[in-house]
């Protein structure tokens, strides 16, 4: 898994997480509504748990680049 994300470049990556993962940004990113409706116990139906899978995604492999990839790779 490692190998996989040292071949990934981080620009795109960041990139990917603030355009994707806040997307829309006003009045607030789905990541944000989405991440409350799961704490409150809310995240039930079919459409917010994809609008999660999508806007999550990107903060997910940005932050799986950043724990896998040392500075020294």
């Amino acid at each position: 898994m490692r190998k996989i994300f040292i071949r990934i470049p981080l620009l795109p990556l960041v990139i990917f997480a603030f355009t994707l993962g806040l997307a829309p940004l006003l009045p607030e990113p789905h990541i944000w509504q989405k991440f409350k409706l799961l704490i409150a116990g809310n995240l039930v139906r079919p459409i917010d748990i994809a609008d999660l899978l999508l806007h999550g995604t990107p903060w997910l492999l940005l932050g799986l680049k950043v724990a896998f990839v040392r500075p020294e790779d």
